[in-house]
């Protein structure tokens, strides 16, 4: 299965031209949220990515809610997930969005989470071979230049309990890139470039 995942477009139409090119070769695309910036230009700039259907997995980011990205898809096959689960040819994909804990103050209405409300989303999920989350665990892949680890201890206590192969994320624009461990779990803070991961 070849698996294309992103995060963190805000409404960049090169980014979105990439990701439309390389969507023709995907099995599976994963999307990890903040398509939108603060709030604004959701529906126009995703109604594309439409097309992809059921090959599509997206959750939200701080950026948009995930009524406000249901609303956006309405009518297609595109999954959205918060604090649920999809399995698709035999891979199953959990999925939370929003940022947790809340970021520092910002001048918009961001889409957070605290850490608790988080937790309880994702403590009755069982099982994932892959965690979608926009914000990273703590302490990994989420340094800020500024504020330091701004990564989530509930993402960071999931993938510890569901041992997923990967935890794919997004938010912390500093850590775009990074990547790392949490036991045999493979972390990668996306960005909005074309990335390819495999299950094997």
């Amino acid at each position: 299965m070849k698996i294309l995942a992103f995060s963190d477009l805000h409404l960049s139409t090169l980014a979105a031209k990439n990701l439309l090119k390389a969507a023709e070769d995907a099995d599976l695309i994963l999307g990890l949220g903040d398509y939108a910036h603060q709030r604004k230009g959701l529906a126009e700039f995703v109604a594309p990515f439409a097309n992809w259907g059921a090959r599509a997995v997206f959750v939200p980011g701080n950026n948009e809610t995930d009524t406000e990205l249901r609303a956006a898809f309405a009518g297609s096959d595109v999954t959205i997930l918060h604090g649920e689960t999809i399995t698709i040819d035999d891979v199953t994909i959990a999925g939370i969005g929003g940022a947790i804990p809340p970021p520092p103050s910002i001048p918009w209405q961001s889409f957070d989470l605290t850490e608790n409300e988080a937790h309880a989303m994702l403590s009755p999920i069982e099982h994932a071979d892959i965690l979608i989350s926009h914000s990273p665990p703590n302490g990994v892949a989420d340094q800020h230049s500024e504020f330091g680890a701004l990564g989530s201890y509930a993402v960071l206590d999931a993938a510890k309990c569901l041992s997923p192969k990967w935890l794919l994320c997004g938010h912390i624009h500093d850590a775009w890139g990074a990547r790392g461990h949490i036991g045999t779990t493979q972390v990668w803070n996306l960005g909005p470039t074309p990335n390819w991961i495999s299950l094997s």
